[in-house]
């Protein structure tokens, strides 16, 4: 128990004085009863004089809840702003609150005699009596039952018995001297374009009058986050109207997003039930988002492997993946034979741990059955995927057919698109199925334009219409491809099951391996730099020296004299997308590709 602060009390009293002369003043002008006849209830009538916040809340019934309180001139003739329950909250001359619930916080006590307080926990256990009848209080005295005076009251009973009227009371788990009860109660309410229940302390110095029998025609809007309509699918179709747009970094670069402002006017259609499936267009910053919907037809794309890493990472599950290597690797002695243009492997997984890694490989031959292979995942060269299918695939076919992720080029737009983004790539990567429920909307003034929004990642506050909403026109145009801004790819990407697994050490690159022509040794390229995009299992490998030998595969422009000196930035890189198709016509002499 702390005791009150006599600062505090002195302003309640002050206050209280204050109250008392407004209230005369408006009694004597309209020749209002006197005082001593007067018993503040929590009266029905519009004819009800204002009261403070405290006195109306310390003389309500609970059983008359919810009740109907205007906020009318008293102690603030303006809008005043207050904290509650951590938000701000405005109160202005003839605003609604309704009156939920009360519940009561603590309750202040004072010594009559000292004049010192204490606080008191609504769970108190000491029970109180009538004070005797002197001094100032004496004409004050309330009325307790007979029971009430012999075994005592409760805290609760006490406060139960408000009349309007302080009433001394003695509490030997106190003290011997008289002591009033100032009790301090958590009001629970509700007003117009609120989405949350305020929690407002009756000591708020405002002034009150009930009108819950004039205002019975009255509804409290209460906004909604787009999110909560999801679970009122029995609700839509409905219009909206948006009370406060999309806070928070953008998602989609589609016009319709950015006229999701204040005051724009929606029909939500209902629920959509498509997944969708991650893509990105390799080489580029260009990521999508495509529906289940889409109709446009891929074919699949070979992938390409830029060193024995990509080419593990390039592993899954359950599927064989063959390649062809496209540009020539050079061994490092016995245990590693050189890899030539045209070879054919067959990664089978990886052995061994840590820096002595490997990834098991079966070299297919033209007439001998083939021999194993252990490739250091650290090796260079390039390799593509050995692929016979030129079938075209709708996307729930080709999920069903291929794991995720795979490369694929679409080969056919979607015919319902008036313009298909995805046609003019020449690749795209497909990453993985997302289950993310969205919602099917359009604006009122094009109703038949329609897009699809996921209130978990594009959430907004709206209000919905009170009225009956006429049958909605059908969205006959509705997109089925979003483009993703590049910061929340990276973040969805980021959420993706395993994305946030390390990837494994690169093992050291062996001392005698690297060496270039005339015995020097290339410098090696410093390290990446750091980027925040969050790396997939597996990342490509910083990139290593290699060598240039008379096979390797594409090799174009002047050779070098043999006494120049080879830069470091300078090596014989070849980008296997400038020369796949020359590669495959090669090759197709030796297999079907």
């Amino acid at each position: 128990m702390g005791l009150w602060p006599e600062r505090e009390l002195a302003t309640a009293r002050s206050r209280s004085k204050r109250q008392a002369e407004v209230k005369a003043e408006a009694r004597a002008a309209s020749h209002a009863v006197p005082l001593s006849a007067e018993c503040p209830r929590a009266p029905s009538s519009t004819a009800m004089e204002p009261l403070s916040f405290q006195e109306y809340i310390c003389s309500l019934d609970p059983a008359t809840l919810p009740r109907i309180l205007r906020i009318c001139s008293g102690v603030y003739f303006q809008g005043s702003v207050y904290e509650i329950s951590g938000n701000e909250c405005c109160l202005s001359t003839g605003d609604l609150l309704k009156v939920m619930a009360v519940a009561l916080q603590k309750v202040v006590c004072e010594d009559t005699e000292t004049g010192q307080t204490m606080e008191l926990p609504p769970t108190f256990k000491g029970l109180f009596h009538p004070a005797p009848a002197r001094g100032p209080y004496q004409t004050l005295r309330g009325h307790f039952p007979e029971g009430g005076r012999q075994q005592g009251l409760t805290l609760h009973q006490a406060l139960g018995r408000w009349d309007g009227r302080l009433q001394p009371l003695l509490c030997p788990a106190i003290g011997p001297h008289a002591l009033l009860l100032h009790p301090v109660y958590e009001v629970h309410a509700t007003m117009h374009l609120r989405r949350d229940v305020v929690k407002i302390p009756s000591t708020l110095e405002v002034d009150v009058e009930d009108v819950t029998e004039e205002a019975q025609h009255i509804h409290f809007a209460r906004p909604l986050l787009l999110s909560e309509v999801l679970g009122m699918e029995d609700m839509l179709p409905a219009q909206a109207e948006i009370l406060e747009g999309p806070a928070g970094p953008a998602v989609f670069k589609s016009a319709w997003v950015q006229r999701l402002q204040r005051g724009q006017q929606l029909r939500l259609h209902g629920c959509s039930h498509a997944w969708r499936v991650l893509a990105s267009a390799p080489g580029s910053s260009r990521h999508f988002l495509l529906s289940s919907a889409y109709e446009g037809r891929f074919r699949l794309r070979p992938r390409q492997f830029m060193g024995v890493q990509e080419l593990a990472a390039g592993l899954q599950p359950s599927q064989r993946l063959r390649v062809v290597v496209t540009q020539d690797c050079e061994g490092r002695g016995d245990d590693v034979p050189p890899l030539g243009v045209g070879d054919r492997l067959e990664p089978r997984g990886l052995q061994g741990n840590g820096p002595s890694t490997r990834l098991l490989c079966h070299r297919h031959g033209e007439e001998e059955e083939g021999r194993e292979l252990l490739l250091p995942l650290d090796l260079g060269g390039g390799f593509v995927e050995e692929m016979c299918d030129s079938k075209k695939y709708g996307l729930a076919e080709l999920l069903e057919r291929q794991a995720l992720p795979c490369e694929v080029r679409v080969v056919a737009p979607d015919p319902g698109l008036e313009r298909d983004a995805l046609g003019a790539l020449p690749a795209l990567r497909l990453q993985a199925r997302l289950n993310q429920p969205f919602l099917v909307g359009s604006f009122c003034e094009e109703p038949e334009e329609g897009f699809e929004i996921p209130p978990r990642w594009l959430d907004f506050s709206l209000l919905l219409s009170e009225g009956p909403v006429r049958p909605p026109a059908p969205c006959t145009r509705r997109s089925h491809v979003e483009e993703l801004t590049e910061a929340f790819y990276y973040q969805l990407l980021a959420q993706l099951p395993g994305s946030a697994a390390p990837p494994p050490p690169r093992p050291p690159k062996p001392a005698q391996a690297g060496t270039g022509p005339g015995g020097r040794r290339p410098s090696a390229p410093g390290p990446p730099p750091v980027s925040a995009r969050p790396a997939p299992p597996l990342p490509p490998l910083p990139a290593s020296p290699r060598l240039s030998t008379p096979r390797q595969y594409g090799r174009r422009g002047p050779s070098r004299d043999a006494g120049t000196e080879s830069n470091s930035t300078e090596h014989d890189y070849e980008t296997v997308d400038d020369h796949i198709q020359k590669t495959i016509r090669k090759m197709q002499a030796i297999f079907p590709f």
